[in-house]
């Protein structure tokens, strides 16, 4: 009988009877289609568990993996492909922005007319790019910094390159926010061990170097320059050496499994004296840096604030690499990092100098259609329009009376089992339940347009504001409207933080 009791003396009853009563039968029926039989456990208990799901199944070309959580997500795309491209009258302005945004992203009539033009348009605005660009030593090496590149990568593009710059939770003081420097952490290859480019690794070498010497050559093309291969190959071996050189001076994640030797709070002054960086004689201003990201929403930092260094020893290494390259070096890394990220929203020509490296590094060998990358792109940066969105295509109102329901006995059940435990004393318990009533409480599943827009009000549709382009305007325009505002709203240093009482999502604020 699946007849569920409501008097539930334990949250692991009322799970089995919710399982037994609703997915026991579905859930025994799709193990069984994915196991094969016909196999001896005891000869190979992985066919014999997995051997049915194997057969009826292949990895797509545009993935590395596929698994149930795959065909799940495909399945939630799909949702969001028929919710974007719908159009209905008189919805708010956060949802119709979020339907504008996906149809320029998937304007591809429009992405390959302009072609490069947007890359381009934006390499200027960064020192350009020396190897895809004529008298760079004239034109921008006379009034280069690292510390304005450095900078101008983070605010504007959110591109953390040699120094990782973030406002975020202090991690002994949760309810304010401080500035935290962190060693490099995205590099171009999947991680430090790749750079040893031998074995498994050097076809990744090989095709992560090609990329960059195809692009660079297409860009020249492009400006109409001349094109001296054996030049770019040079300086693409020189960017290849200094982030091999980047990557071996990062800690370890072994290194950085401690937090408390991660903590190291100390004043912004004090990163100048204790961590110089030198570039042909230019001494890196830590104060100058600093205060070229935050003035951007008008915050002034004194050289007295605290801050936390997560990784000393990394710009300790850093010093004595830097010693070994010119700021040319310098900024063909960083500019080639960036631009080798940007290629997948430009026109096919430049998707294709990626494809060699994309195949070398996860084995997909064609990308995802551009409804899907588009679909994913604008769920990302416009979560709680998407999200709404998606709650009215494939949720009723249903589905929260239910899951209040399960939490409110969950919520029982925990602070019943809280007073049974002796190890805690009774003020502890008291703010355990309050605790509890903040972690386990839920949204609205279907939030109001009030809602909606309160939500706006700290989060990317509201830096959107007025901006309203019609639907076939480039994705460069609404790129660059999101950028301009997006990097440290509501994380200002000092500023106690809002709790709200979904203060687990916290985390979502490092950058």
């Amino acid at each position: 009988m699946c007849t569920p009791e409501y008097n539930i003396v334990s949250v692991r009853n009322y799970f089995l009877q919710f399982l037994i009563c609703f997915h026991s039968v579905q859930a025994a029926s799709r193990l069984i289609e994915n196991m094969d039989a016909n196999v001896n456990p005891c000869d190979n208990f992985y066919e014999y568990a997995c051997g049915g799901w194997l057969k009826k199944n292949i990895i797509p070309e545009t993935s590395s993996r596929y698994s149930t959580f795959d065909i799940l997500r495909v399945e939630l795309e799909v949702i969001l492909k028929g919710v974007l491209e719908k159009t209905v009258e008189g919805e708010a302005a956060a949802l119709t922005k979020a339907k504008t945004l996906y149809k320029s992203c998937t304007n591809e009539s429009l992405i390959e007319l302009r072609g490069g033009a947007p890359l381009l348009d934006m390499l200027s605005d960064m020192f350009d790019w020396p190897m895809a660009v004529d008298n760079w030593e004239t034109n921008y090496g006379k009034t280069w910094r690292l510390e304005n590149v450095i900078a101008k990568l983070n605010e504007k593009y959110g591109t953390q390159l040699l120094v990782n710059f973030f406002v975020g939770t202090d991690d002994r003081d949760s309810n304010s926010h401080i500035i935290h420097f962190d060693q490099q952490t995205n590099l171009g290859l999947l991680s430090r061990d790749y750079y040893a480019c031998t074995g498994p690794y050097a076809e990744a070498c090989r095709a992560y170097e090609q990329f960059m010497f195809d692009l660079a050559k297409l860009i020249r093309t492009d400006r109409k320059l001349v094109i001296n291969e054996t030049s770019i190959r040079q300086q693409v071996a020189r960017v290849m050496d200094l982030e091999k050189d980047i990557a071996n001076a990062t800690d370890t994640p072994e290194d950085r499994n401690n937090p408390v030797l991660l903590y190291n709070k100390m004043e912004l002054g004090d990163m100048s004296t204790n961590f110089t960086l030198e570039v042909e004689s230019q001494v890196f201003d830590w104060s100058y840096f600093t205060a070229k990201i935050m003035d951007t929403v008008n915050i002034s930092v004194p050289d007295t604030e605290k801050v936390i260094n997560y990784s000393p020893n990394y710009y300790r290494r850093l010093s004595v690499i830097l010693a070994k390259y010119n700021k040319r070096d310098l900024q063909n890394y960083m500019v080639s990092r960036f631009a080798m990220n940007m290629v997948v929203g430009l026109s096919r020509s430049y998707r294709d100098t990626r494809k060699a490296f994309r195949k070398a590094l996860s084995g997909t060998t064609s990308e995802a259609a551009v409804w899907r990358q588009c679909a994913l792109y604008v769920n990302s940066n416009m979560d709680n329009a998407v999200g709404r969105l998606y709650v009215q295509e494939a949720f009723s109102e249903k589905s929260k009376e239910l899951m209040e329901e399960m939490i409110k006995d969950i919520r029982e059940v925990f602070i019943s089992n809280l007073y049974d435990l002796t190890w805690m004393d009774a003020e502890t318990k008291k703010a355990a339940e309050e605790k509890s009533s903040n972690v386990l409480a839920t949204p609205s599943i279907i939030p109001t347009e009030g809602e909606l827009e309160a939500v706006q009000a700290q989060s990317l549709e509201s830096w959107l504001g007025d901006f309203q382009p019609a639907p076939q305007a480039s994705l460069q325009a609404f790129r660059g409207t999101i950028r301009k505002q997006s990097k440290f709203l509501a994380k200002k240093p000092k500023i106690e933080v809002e709790k709200s009482v979904y203060g687990l999502r916290l985390d979502r604020d490092r950058t």
